[in-house]
């Protein structure tokens, strides 16, 4: 289970005291994430879930994930919203970690999504732009094309340990993109998710109601926002005969493109940085998977995701020529 603090019975009592938020009903961890502790709360006024920060969110960055999500909730945005306090702050401290209480988001996130869920996370992610066009603050990108060498570096020998040859295609992968250099695109920037994978996202039915997970969130171009989802929700199991084991779905990919573009039309350049974006985009959660998968130690309560996953997603990537190569 994904809890790597935990709570005491005393410490939480403390805690909610500092609230208006009733009396403890129920608590308990969840198993989802991977970067956080997460449990579920629920009190006599309602129910909740309580964060707190571990691994690699940076406390400088609290007050941001914060600002961004009450930004969100006040333009009516399906999302958590940060709980106040009694002193009118939002983030404190819980047992040595910063902590945060936020509203509970309703719906279910899919497990293999269908094509109309997939228009239906287009559109939430338009909407979610949309919101956040003047949202006054900025944060770097910290896992963005500047931090993939380093990722990199030392892993050539794990990399071809998964799969034999698999180093050389992605020391490629970097230089192609380096090559193309995405940061001088001049493409629209603004606040972007950057993580809204199909567990980051809640449904009702076919009904997108809302996103959560905000701590990857950053200032960055929002259509390496779009790419991040086409590699997170047009990729499913292939058949025997694909040597990755996944294949895009087109239908699924034009859906989300469809859905987001009903809401934003993208650019011409967007539409043109599309297929290197979405290989930057693989890239990036190859190269963290690998990382992860390398040095969690054995043993540890989280089970790292596998990185040929995305090692699939990059050997399509290299061969898209163009946006229409997606469905857009």
């Amino acid at each position: 289970m994904a809890v790597y603090t935990q709570v005491s019975d005393e410490a939480l009592a403390a805690f909610l005291a500092e609230y208006d938020l009733g009396k403890p009903l129920a608590f308990k961890g969840i198993a989802e994430g991977v970067e956080n502790s997460n449990y579920y709360l629920e009190t006599t006024t309602g129910r909740y879930i309580l964060t707190l920060f571990e691994r690699r969110v940076k406390a400088d960055d609290l007050p941001y994930f914060i600002g961004l999500k009450q930004h969100l909730a006040a333009k009516g945005y399906p999302c958590p919203e940060p709980i106040i306090g009694k002193d009118g702050a939002a983030l404190r401290m819980l047992e040595g970690r910063h902590a945060v209480i936020i509203s509970f988001l309703e719906g279910l996130s899919p497990r293999r999504p269908n094509i109309a869920q997939c228009r239906g996370l287009g559109e939430g992610l338009g909407r979610m732009h949309v919101a956040l066009s003047d949202f006054a603050m900025t944060r770097e990108n910290a896992l963005g094309p500047a931090s993939w060498p380093r990722l990199w570096q030392g892993r050539e020998t794990g990399a071809d340990a998964l799969q034999d040859g698999l180093a050389a295609l992605v020391s490629a992968d970097l230089a192609a993109i380096a090559q193309a250099d995405p940061d001088t695109l001049l493409l629209p920037r603004g606040t972007i998710h950057a993580d809204l994978f199909p567990d980051n996202a809640f449904f009702l039915e076919d009904d997108f109601s809302g996103a959560i997970d905000f701590y990857f969130a950053c200032t960055d171009a929002l259509a390496y926002d779009l790419a991040v989802c086409l590699n997170a929700w047009a990729f499913e199991d292939g058949s025997a005969s694909e040597a990755s084991g996944l294949q895009y779905n087109f239908s699924k990919g034009a859906s989300l493109i469809a859905g987001y573009e009903s809401i934003r039309p993208l650019e011409t350049a967007e539409r043109d940085a599309l297929p290197v974006l979405a290989r930057g985009a693989a890239l990036r959660f190859f190269l963290t998977r690998l990382v992860d998968w390398t040095d969690t130690p054995e043993g540890a309560l989280v089970k790292p995701k596998n990185p040929l996953e995305y090692a699939g997603r990059l050997a399509f990537h290299r061969k898209v020529t163009s946006a229409a190569g997606y469905g857009a």
